[in-house]
This record gives structure tokens, sequence and C-alpha cells, in this order.
């Protein structure tokens, strides 16, 4: 195209397909500064907090800011990739789209990776497809299963950037793929390689998926019932008795009832009832973060472990291994048909 171009025109890139995979966000770095920043972003979306502003504003600005990211920040810490000074969310996410990116070179596709809440921000990437020459760009929200608190925000935050742009680019997003065949497979192999690897039986595995206030559920939002359906199929697959894998809800947040079962109560619960030996896993979570490292990983193991349990372990998040990355392409190249 720019050797068509006539003199004096604008340059054009040569078109492109773009992909952009989403994520939540993480703040740079673990002082206060840097994670009051980061929750402000994520506590003001009005997708995650559904409190009338004039309620929680003050609230928030006041109270929780006040003190919560030197709690937030100790947690971030014990988790916090020493080798690159970044969270493991973000190590991970670019190594996703490093992978996928490799994957798809032959198509002449670009890959990226954004940020919900933080950096690289969403804006700032499309921004850069978009220069780059990607005409077409496929959204990919990294969540298996929808909720409006992190599929529809993500859309949200991209949506709101496009409309910015003076030459905007065809636009498709990917759907949830909580019951995708392909997905339910390779986490199913993830929880059989994961409890073969142990040095121990566990007499329960839990499926700890990220909790929502129950009220969101009452008004509409699908992401408890596919979560459900995940882990039943996910059951299904491993050819598992129901009482062998349970759904447990964790990342509680003010004094709201939430989805229930709680992890956090469940997991000390447990040795109480002759369950001692457990591991666990978040399929929520496309990408190992603070939520599973450090909530799930360390402070569940340390409730469990106080409350009497023997044996405890983590199952991690597909991540960027390669089952992980083939499920991800595999959902991506569905997705760009009649595209590539």
């Amino acid at each position: 195209m720019p050797d068509l171009l006539p003199a004096g025109h604008p340059p054009v890139a040569t078109p492109k397909i773009g992909v952009l995979l989403l994520n939540l966000g993480t703040p740079d770095a673990t002082d206060y500064w840097s994670v009051r920043r980061y929750l402000k972003e994520f506590l003001s979306d009005p997708r995650v907090i559904e409190t009338p502003k004039w309620l929680w504003w003050p609230i928030l600005n006041l109270v929780i800011l006040s003190f919560r990211p030197q709690k937030s920040g100790a947690n971030y810490a014990r988790i916090w990739d020493k080798r690159t000074n970044e969270s493991p969310l973000l190590v991970i996410t670019r190594d996703q789209a490093t992978s996928l990116g490799q994957r798809l070179a032959g198509d002449n596709v670009v890959v990226d990776y954004a940020m919900r809440y933080g950096n690289p921000s969403t804006a700032s990437r499309l921004e850069a497809l978009q220069k780059a020459g990607c005409q077409k760009i496929l959204l990919v929200p990294l969540y298996p299963q929808y909720s409006a608190t992190t599929t529809a925000t993500a859309n949200d935050k991209a949506f709101d950037a496009l409309a910015k742009m003076r030459w905007q680019p065809a636009v498709r997003t990917a759907p949830a793929y909580f019951d995708d065949p392909f997905y339910v497979e390779t986490l199913a192999n993830s929880i059989r390689d994961g409890v073969a690897a142990l040095d121990f039986e566990p007499d329960l595995v839990i499926t700890s998926y990220h909790g929502m206030p129950q009220d969101y559920l009452e008004k509409g939002d699908p992401y408890h019932c596919q979560c459900l359906k995940t882990t039943r199929l996910v059951r299904e697959k491993l050819g598992w008795s129901k009482d062998k894998l349970m759904v447990t809800f964790q990342s509680r947040f003010g004094p709201t009832k939430w989805l229930e079962p709680y992890t956090d109560e469940t997991l000390k619960s447990l040795p109480g009832k002759g369950i001692k030996k457990v591991a666990i896993l978040a399929p929520a979570f496309s990408a190992d973060c603070i939520e599973t490292l450090e909530e799930i990983a360390i402070t569940g193991e340390e409730e469990f472990m106080h409350a009497g349990g023997e044996r405890y372990a983590y199952i991690p998040c597909l991540n960027a291994s390669p089952a992980g990355m083939d499920m991800i392409e595999n959902m991506v190249r569905r997705e760009l048909k009649g595209w590539l």
C-alpha cells in the first residue's frame, strides 16, 4: 500500500491483524503510593463496586485508601518477582503474549497485552496496535468465566479507547470459555498432573474461584453458574466422584454477603471434619497473581495448617505453559476465523 500512495499522503502501515490479551492489572511497585494508585483505579470502577458513588467515594478515599495500600503492598512483596522487579501477573501475561505472538507470526498477526487497571494500559496498547497497521483487532479478556466485574469492564475500557480513534479498527471480543472442551480438558489434565506430582494423596481437591457479592448474582451476572459448570465438566472429564472436587469462593471484600462457600472459612473447617490433606487451584485465573500466590498458596496454607491440617498443595494456573498456550492459541484461532 505505501508504494501506491500519492505524494504528500500521510504514511499508512501495511494492514495487519491484532490480538490484544486483556488481564486485570497490577501496581507498578509494592510501595504505598504505587499500590494506592492502583487500588484507587480498581475500586473506583462502578462495574466492580456498585455502591452509589456519593456513598462509596468518602469510604474509598477517606478510609480504605488510607490503610489498605500498606496491607496490600506487604502482600504483593511476598510474591513479587525479584528477578524482573514486577508482579507475577505482569510477567506471566507478557510471556503469554510473547508465546502467542510466536505461534501466530506466520499469519501476519501482531499480539500484545494490556491491563484494565495499571500498566500497560489498554488505551496505550490499542493505540500501538493501530499505529502498527492493525485494521482488525481481537480483544481477548483472559477470564474463563464471564462477569461484569472482569470481562465486561475489560471490554468497556477498550471501547472507551476506541471511541477516541479517528481511524477505528474493526473489533471482535472473544467470549468466555468456561465450558470450551479444549479448556476443560487442559484444566483437567493440569489437575491430574498436579495431583500425580504430589508426595501425598489429597482427601479433597478444591477449585477456588474469585468471589463476588451475592446480589450481583441475583441481578443476573452468570459468573456463579459458569464457575459451577467448569468444575462439573472438569470432574466428569477426570472421572471423579462429587465428593472429590469442591467449589469455593475467595477474596471477600467489605461487609456484604458474597458467593458461598468461602474459601478461607472452608480451609479452616476441613481439618475438624477429618479432611487433613488438600490440594487447591484457582480456575478463574489464567495467570498466577496475588490472589493465587499469596491468598491461596501462602495464606491459605497457613490457615489450613493452623486449623489442624497435615498436607497442603497449590496447583498453579495454566499460565504460559505449553498446554496453557495450546489452549489460548486454539481459542484465538477460532475467534479469528474469517480474518485469517
